[in-house]
């Protein structure tokens, strides 16, 4: 059985690797007790742009895109890989503008850049994973023991 103090430390602060392949996937896995793991994750959603802009710094145009990640996570058992649960279905998404900066953590809606949210970006209340993992852990307390 786990304890929910220390698999909310876990979720917050297991770094997120970069999962191999063509999309645009970050996720951790956190090792629980009888043989399962927990997937946190997030995916590309959908990748909007806006005309060519001028850049102030090199005076070149670029194009502003933004990006519309939205988080997973999944149970699984430890030694076949195999799924026990999953919720891809959340309504979890943020927005970054430049796909060269990964997303951390510890981002913050500020720390993206100039981007026209309104126009580009569908932005929701969950900015990092310290946001959502109540909800996770209230969604999985059914599949994992949780003290």
């Amino acid at each position: 059985m786990v304890n929910e103090d220390e698999l909310t430390d876990m979720i917050i602060n297991i770094d997120l690797e970069k999962v191999q392949g063509p999309k645009d996937i970050w996720e951790k896995k956190i090792d629980l007790d009888e043989g399962k793991s927990l997937v946190v994750g997030y995916e590309e959603e959908s990748k909007v742009c806006q005309g060519l802009t001028k850049d102030l710094t090199s005076g070149m145009d670029e194009e502003k895109c933004a990006i519309t990640y939205s988080w997973y996570w999944e149970v699984r058992d430890s030694e076949t890989w195999g799924i026990i649960y999953e919720n891809h279905d959340t309504d979890l998404s943020f927005c970054s503008e430049d796909l060269q900066k990964a997303w951390s953590d510890e981002s913050t809606f500020e720390d993206i850049g100039d981007v026209p949210g309104t126009e580009l970006c569908t932005w929701s209340d969950q900015n990092g994973i310290d946001d959502i993992v109540e909800d996770i852990i209230d969604d999985i307390r059914d599949v994992v023991k949780i003290q």
